[in-house]
């Protein structure tokens, strides 16, 4: 690049390093997207997934590494025989409501996975991670927007166990010299029809699947709670298209792979939008009116949780590009049909 040229483009831009990257997690709804996006962005990508809920056909087969992610001695060989440079972490089990019922096993799989990788990580010489964490982390927060300085405060062995991984890495930063993005997101949702990846969760528990499914189905979702101090009584959240929250995690390992410091993130859209919201967008996008029945609220939920991700857009350069709830939903709806037919 002429160096009259170089001075209208991040930094990133200018010293672009391509790696070796493996993704842990990368048979699940975001890992398998930024996977696909870390190769569209031309890295080379070695895929770890025990499968127990992640899709193998997610995964191209030569990509995949069937592993737990509790052996360290096999991840460790791993990561040197296929000269790893950077790890991008997402294995993780996801439902708060399970978390609640069986606390150990998220403590188990969570953090202590989380501990194994980071060990293997060491001992192959590898200091560079791209850490999938959440706005769990904050509980119920204080203000929304939500800025990264607000203290942690988890109110489910969910959110715990990432807080417990992310104060792993603060030390692992502070004494071992192991560089960390820590990525805090809010309500990933969408699909990629165009690389054949969206939300295939089993049980499912995300909002727009669940709406999406009632709409093909004909059987009624539940709203919880119309009684919240929002404009409409429903819960407000911020959601991401899966796609944007892929990206962000290629500007964190590129920061890192150029020798950025270890920092945390909050990635989202800045806006957010009601569960009434949402069921008018299916409805405008699919023309059919949803069926829904109204529940009760549910422990825990807060009224609102929007990001304030101006710290990620500022010192990273990621923009949301495909923050349109509508777009959003299209783009669900149909990945949603596609694997209806498929079914059929």
């Amino acid at each position: 690049m002429p160096a009259a040229l170089a001075v209208f483009f991040p930094l990133r831009y200018t010293r672009r390093c391509l790696a070796k990257i493996l993704v842990t997690g990368g048979a699940g709804y975001i890992g398998s997207h930024t996977r696909y996006f870390l190769e569209q962005h031309g890295h080379s990508v070695i895929v770890v997934d025990n499968l127990s809920r992640g899709y193998r056909e997610a995964v191209p087969d030569n990509e995949l590494r069937v592993l737990n992610l509790q052996d360290t001695g096999k991840l460790t060989d791993l990561l040197q025989q296929e000269k790893v440079e950077a790890v991008i972490h997402f294995a993780a089990y996801i439902s708060v409501g399970e978390s609640t019922q069986r606390p150990e096993l998220y403590f188990s799989n969570n953090t202590a996975g989380s501990l194994s990788l980071f060990e293997a990580m060491l001992q192959a010489g590898v200091k560079r991670v791209v850490f999938s964490s959440t706005a769990a982390a904050y509980g119920i927060p204080d203000r929304v927007p939500i800025s990264e300085d607000q203290p942690f405060a988890p109110i489910n062995p969910y959110g715990e166990s990432k807080v417990m991984t992310e104060k792993i890495l603060e030390w692992l930063d502070r004494f071992r010299e192991f560089r960390s993005v820590r990525l805090r997101y809010f309500n990933a949702c969408g699909a990629s029809p165009e690389a054949g990846l969206g939300e295939m969760h089993d049980p499912e528990t995300h909002l727009i699947p669940l709406i999406l499914r009632a709409v093909q189905t004909g059987k009624p979702v539940t709203v919880f709670g119309d009684d919240y101090p929002t404009p409409d009584g429903t819960c407000i959240r911020d959601y991401i298209h899966v796609s944007d929250l892929a990206e962000a995690h290629i500007f964190a390992v590129e920061h890192l792979l150029n020798g950025g410091a270890s920092d945390v993130f909050n990635v989202g859209t800045g806006s957010g939008h009601s569960v009434k919201e949402v069921v008018a967008s299916v409805e405008r996008v699919t023309g059919k009116k949803v069926p829904f029945t109204l529940g009760p609220r549910r422990e825990g939920d807060p009224p609102s949780l929007v990001a304030d991700s101006s710290k990620l857009q500022k010192n990273l350069g990621w923009k949301p590009k495909r923050a349109d709830l509508d777009q959003i939903v299209a783009d669900g709806w149909q990945f949603a049909n596609r694997r209806l037919i498929e079914a059929s």
